[in-house]
């Protein structure tokens, strides 16, 4: 299949625009277990208690990734494409994760925030705090806090610790 997997994702104050990926899974993959479980990852945020461990945001032992898919996935080289997405100025080098359409539907009015309030970004504040080992509430509000306080010095320290992020697998901040 083609190499380059491309996504409609949902930008800064809500436009709508087509993110690039390396392809990762197998082209005859069922994408409705992804929707699913970001449906239930949205939701369950809700209960889940402090003391207990976090969900994890990406699917675990996903069937549908290739075998270097795995590999580009956890070190998050498929994501290198989204530089062309940087230079066409759909998104820039740090801010929030641009959504899929249809994880808006789950959105509390609250969690809209994270859209209107900055560009999406390649890396963000919850990658390096968290990584993927985090509620989606508490991703919200890390994209937030970084919204509402970004600067060229805060961009900086992301920028540098998203490559620790990337290699321990573990938030880097």
């Amino acid at each position: 299949g083609p190499v380059l997997f491309k996504q409609m994702r949902v930008g800064h104050l809500m436009k709508p625009f087509t993110m690039y990926k390396f392809r990762t899974m197998y082209v005859t993959a069922d994408h409705q277990a992804h929707h699913d479980y970001v449906s239930w990852f949205i939701t369950a945020s809700d209960q889940v208690q402090a003391e207990e461990k976090p969900v994890v945001f990406k699917l675990t032992n996903d069937s549908r990734i290739t075998p270097l898919g795995r590999f580009l996935r956890r070190t998050s080289l498929d994501e290198l494409p989204q530089l062309w997405n940087v230079l066409i100025s759909d998104m820039s080098l740090v801010g929030p994760r641009p959504p899929v359409p249809y994880e808006l539907q789950q959105y509390k009015p609250w969690h809209r925030g994270r859209l209107l309030e900055a560009k999406p970004g390649m890396t963000g504040l919850w990658q390096v705090v968290g990584r993927s080992r985090t509620t989606f509430d508490e991703m919200v509000r890390l994209d937030l806090r970084y919204a509402r306080t970004m600067s060229l010095w805060s961009d900086i320290k992301i920028l540098l610790a998203t490559p620790v992020a990337m290699i321990t697998g573990k938030g880097a901040c």
